[in-house]
């Protein structure tokens, strides 16, 4: 039973899709017009999954080519592979924290000023997987990690969409949803960081061509050409047979091409999804806000902002690639290198880039991207000797999501200082 719920709650179209059905209940709706709206909210909601899917599957082997091309080795910041591991030791306390975490979140959401309400199911996962290692690996019971961890993340689950909600508002231009990522925070603040340095009404989506380029104001286009050539160029750089092992016996030039193009499908798919998803969720959220929560607000995952500024999550991406490899190269002062997560990288250099569009327009986007890359890259080096993962035979994976590191390694310190280690 507590495995059953534990999943129902870390899958968010099945969660998203019974949120819709009670709001649209709860307003009153039509037999078919719930009907409609739950499926249209499920449908979207998977069309952005599946985009994101095509995204990350084509974005591996790039990552891989990447990383033989310039003899890079080191970590590899991803969250839900590291938790997923520690799941045969700790799955138990996962699953409660998770259940007991989201029972928390909406009950500060009913009683206190903080209507946000976590919806991203797999951020929820990573983050009570977290709290299990963190805590357990500080000599904690299973009861006390349970209780201190569905605590904790259910007072996050509402603490860091609050923070981020002034800057969240600025790309979207309303107040229907919330951000419900956790690197949320390190996002807001690079696209602040962002507008500091740029000038938000030079827009990177107001992309100024001679008439014989015109076709590069489509933004597939021109994201198909820049990834075309970055993952061209990339392959150059690789030893033949690896290559060819990578490509499965294709040709590089041809198998980059169709990859960089399959990201840019993924891309659009993810696009469509999110207008979708998001036409059904928000008015039929207004239902739960109605009615069970008012004023409650959908805190979701870091794609539903790319359809703001799909050209400014480009710039944003590869300015970011760009900050990481200067920690990954970097100089012998730092505990452990950082390979460049570039699943990561994207999603939230991308959304650093829509974060600093609108606050800083193109350079900014650039600005927020470069500033995410290169202090995400730093946050889990300098923190990567806090939290050994030894003991659970992890080796070349550790945490990602900044926030979620934040959160650890707190909890770390206030342990040192009280002599639990």
């Amino acid at each position: 039973m507590l495995h059953t719920i534990a999943s129902i709650l870390s899958n968010p179209s099945i969660i998203l899709g019974i949120i819709a059905a009670v709001g649209l209940i709860a307003l009153r709706k039509s037999t078919s017009d719930i009907i409609k709206g739950t499926l249209k909210t499920v449908f979207g909601f998977i069309m952005l999954q599946q985009g994101s899917n095509i995204i990350v599957n084509a974005l591996v082997p790039f990552s891989t080519m990447f990383t033989e091309a310039f003899g890079l080795k080191g970590i590899v910041a991803e969250d839900n592979s590291l938790v997923a591991a520690v799941q045969v030791v700790l799955g138990k306390e996962t699953a409660l924290i998770l259940l007991f975490s989201f029972l928390i979140n909406l009950v500060i959401a009913r009683i206190t000023k903080w209507k946000y309400i976590f919806l991203t199911g797999h951020m929820m996962f990573s983050f009570a997987g977290t709290m299990a290692i963190v805590f357990n690996l500080m000599g904690f019971s299973s009861i006390n990690t349970i209780i201190l961890g569905s605590i904790i993340q259910g007072i996050s689950m509402v603490f860091f969409p609050a923070i981020s909600q002034p800057f969240v508002r600025k790309v979207t231009g309303n107040n229907h949803v919330a951000f419900g990522f956790w690197g949320s925070s390190w996002i807001s603040l690079s696209g602040y960081i962002g507008g500091l340095v740029g000038n938000k009404e030079k827009s990177s989506e107001d992309v100024k061509v001679p008439k014989s380029l015109d076709f590069l104001k489509d933004m597939s286009i021109l994201m198909g050409i820049v990834m075309v050539i970055i993952y061209v160029v990339t392959s150059l750089f690789v030893d033949h047979a690896t290559m060819q092992k990578i490509s499965s016996g294709q040709s590089a030039i041809q198998f980059s091409i169709m990859n960089a193009l399959t990201f840019v499908v993924g891309i659009l798919v993810l696009l469509q999804g999110v207008r979708m998803f998001l036409g059904e969720i928000v008015p039929a959220f207004k239902g739960v806000g109605e009615k069970i929560v008012p004023g409650a607000k959908p805190a979701l995952d870091v794609p539903i902002f790319f359809s703001f500024a799909p050209i400014a999550v480009t710039l944003g991406f590869l300015s970011a690639l760009v900050g990481s490899l200067i920690v990954t190269f970097r100089p012998s002062v730092l505990p452990v290198v950082v390979l460049p997560s570039v699943i990561g990288l994207f999603f939230m250099g991308g959304a650093a880039g829509v974060f600093g569009n609108s606050t800083g327009g193109r350079r900014g986007a650039i600005v927020a991207g470069f500033v995410l890359g290169l202090s995400w890259s730093l946050l889990i080096a300098i923190t990567y000797p806090l939290i050994n993962l030894e003991g659970y035979g992890i080796e070349g994976l550790w945490f990602a999501s900044p926030d979620a590191i934040i959160v650890a390694v707190i909890i770390r310190l206030v342990g040192m200082l009280f002599g639990i280690h």
